[in-house]
């Protein structure tokens, strides 16, 4: 029987799109909405769900949360950490880590949270918020939570999914309020990162959020020979900041004579340096060499409309304006359906009393009989009705007791109408002008939470960092003359130089060749090591060299080395020879050039003018001398 083919392609494209799809939306990338990734909006639910004012376990409120997050328990304590030291939407108590010394969170069982009053004010109402059916279909969760604050920018969030990753990083929150307020009044807006550790940016290439940022550590300093980190970078903690100084101080890069760490609260890490060296020559090696300085891009993917699409912070903050003012619309909107609601029912419970309604209910010896003659004795007033009356309106009064009915009092109940009136009045109001009703908003909040969220990173602009210039010469380079071999290995005083580790350092032997190599711990050369000398890339290295070809012919010529191959190596005399002289570039004077006596050989000595030595390329032959047998050669300067 024949084999069938059966093609899994179709299936496993389709199967890796479902799985990218997932992760991108459902897991990895926040929504620009509520600023949330789904295992932080289920955990800020679950907390609004269970509010009550009190502290409750994070070990509780992770077996809640995962009713609605179909992955593990550990997912979501990591998560709620992440957004509790935020310090934003989750008030805590006890040791949820340090995100400055990098120490991790108590168990869960010994930790408590509750939502914030800024939570509380500004991403919850359930009547207006759209549910879906959990993973399990046994609970309810929000498709997207009714933030009135640019969440996903106040954050920062990183999120890495298949084929795309996000970085936002956070900005401060009355600075974007503000900007808000701007993007309302239609005016331009610049928003800056802040970082709840502290420090100093330099902001220049951020580019709405589609560059980078430099951030450095605030160091002070105390005395010529102590420097005290007192601020760390955002991604850094003290312990990594530490390990980098410590590791740099290993490799050379600087000295120092102790590093201690004495944060608590603040961040102290005081920095002896050695002897011989000053505060201001370290300060710029520790931005240099260590986490005093790094680099952080951003890179905004967020997911809008149900896919995901690369924003600006404005593009961003514009998006989350606009959702606040329809938010508050909608919020507007239902207070007005409700208040009406009350006049209505007000007004027809004033007309079934005041009107005694209620006395035909009397007789009626069935529910059918009850509606039409509540009906017929209500409408006998319809002109006064708020609005038309309808059959629902009937259990409403059919179920006012006998006591509120005897007690009525038709004045108090009239101011309450009227009270009721001018509220509507104040809400439409609010709702024709929706720009002046979300300023004002905006404008409450910053009097009620502004002054609990400082802004955290100075600025700066930081000057570029020449590595090489501030670079130590504490590499020891040497060559053993009976082994021909060179470097850091290499103990002894022949060609001994000292290199920094940007240093390129040009190697030229007897036989002709020569090579630049980066500091080597330990290199074989062919011959006797002539030059040792680190190379200067801008200047090069030039020298007028006299050597004797593979054929014993005399030759000289003029090199200027001005490039290279790191590592290759060149010759000066192909195919082998012998560098016989070294002489400066611009060497003047003559050669006085001594031959061996031959037979029938007339002439003893030649003299060569060096001004006819003319420059070459490097593995050009350059001018012959002699082809004669050589005795000595001796330079005659001018």
């Amino acid at each position: 029987m024949p084999i069938e083919t059966i093609t899994v392609e179709p299936l496993m494209r389709q199967n890796f799109l479902e799985y990218a799809s997932y992760v991108i939306i459902d897991r990895a990338i926040p929504d620009v909405r509520d600023g949330c990734k789904p295992v932080q909006r289920r955990i800020l639910q679950t907390l609004f769900k269970v509010n009550d004012g009190k502290f409750h376990k994070v070990a509780n409120i992770i077996g809640d949360t995962m009713k609605l997050h179909p992955h593990g328990d550990a997912s979501i304590g990591d998560a709620l950490t992440v957004v509790a030291n935020k310090n934003y939407f989750i008030e805590k108590q006890g040791n949820f880590g340090n995100i400055i010394t990098g120490h991790r969170a108590a168990a869960p069982r010994y930790i408590e949270c509750r939502l914030s009053k800024l939570a509380l004010a500004t991403l919850f109402n359930p009547d207006i918020t759209t549910f879906i059916p959990s993973y399990d279909g046994r609970s309810k969760e929000p498709v997207s939570l009714p933030a009135k604050l640019p969440v996903v920018l106040m954050l920062g969030i990183d999120g890495i999914a298949v084929g795309m990753a996000t970085k936002i990083l956070p900005h401060n929150l009355p600075e974007l309020w503000r900007a808000q307020k701007s993007i309302l009044a239609k005016e331009d807006v610049k928003l800056l990162p802040d970082f709840i550790q502290g420090g100093i940016v330099d902001p220049r290439e951020y580019d709405d959020g589609r560059g980078k940022v430099k951030v450095r550590a605030k160091i002070e300093q105390r005395d010529d020979k102590t420097l005290v980190v007192t601020e760390v970078p955002y991604s850094t903690t003290t312990e990594s900041l530490i390990a980098s100084i410590e590791s740099a101080a290993q490799k050379g890069r600087i000295k120092i004579a102790s590093i201690s760490d004495f944060t608590t609260d603040a961040v102290e890490i005081e920095i002896k340096l050695a002897r011989g060296t000053q505060a201001e020559d370290v300060l710029p090696q520790l931005y240099a060499y260590t986490d005093c300085e790094v680099s952080i891009s951003s890179n905004i993917v967020v997911i809008r409309e149900g896919h995901p699409v690369e924003m600006t912070v404005t593009e961003i903050l514009k998006d989350c304006t606009k959702q606040l003012k329809q938010t508050l619309k909608a919020e507007l909107e239902l207070l007005l359906s409700v208040l009406k609601d009350s006049v209505h029912y007000k007004t027809l419970e004033r007309i079934f009393i005041e009107y005694t309604v209620y006395k035909a209910l009397e007789g009626a010896k069935t529910e059918d009989k009850m509606r039409k003659v509540t009906w017929d004795g209500m409408h006998k007033y319809k002109k006064e009705f708020y609005r038309d009356m309808v059959e629902d309106d009937l259990p409403r009064l059919f179920g006012l007791p006998i006591r509120r009915i005897s007690a009525f009092d038709r004045e108090k109940h009239l101011k309450d109408i009227e009270k009721l009136e001018k509220h509507i009045k104040s809400t439409q109001t609010k709702l024709k002008n929706m720009v002046k009703t979300t300023r004002d908003y905006i404008d409450g909040l910053i009097g009620e939470f502004a002054d609990d969220y400082p802004r955290q990173t100075s600025f700066g602009e930081f000057t570029e960092i020449d590595k090489k210039s501030i670079a130590r010469d504490d590499i020891k380079l040497s060559y053993d003359p009976k082994t021909s071999f060179f470097g850091k290995a290499i103990k002894g005083k022949d060609h001994a130089i000292s290199v920094s580790e940007y240093d390129r350092v040009l190697l030229l032997s007897s036989d002709g060749t020569f090579r630049v190599v980066k500091p080597p711990e330990k290199i074989l050369l062919p011959k006797k090591l002539m030059v040792a000398t680190v190379f200067d890339k801008d200047k090069g290295y030039s020298f007028l060299v006299v050597y004797r070809d593979s054929k014993k012919a005399i030759w000289a010529k003029r090199v200027h080395i001005k490039s290279f191959t790191t590592g290759r190596v060149y010759e000066l005399a192909k195919g082998g020879g012998k560098v016989l002289h070294l002489l400066p570039f611009d060497a003047k004077g003559k050669l006085d050039i001594e031959l061996n006596p031959a037979p029938r050989q007339k002439t003893k000595r030649v003299k060569v003018d060096l001004k006819d030595i003319v420059e070459t390329g490097v593995t050009a032959r350059g001018k012959k001398l002699t082809d004669k047998s050589v005795k000595k050669i001796k330079w005659l300067p001018a």
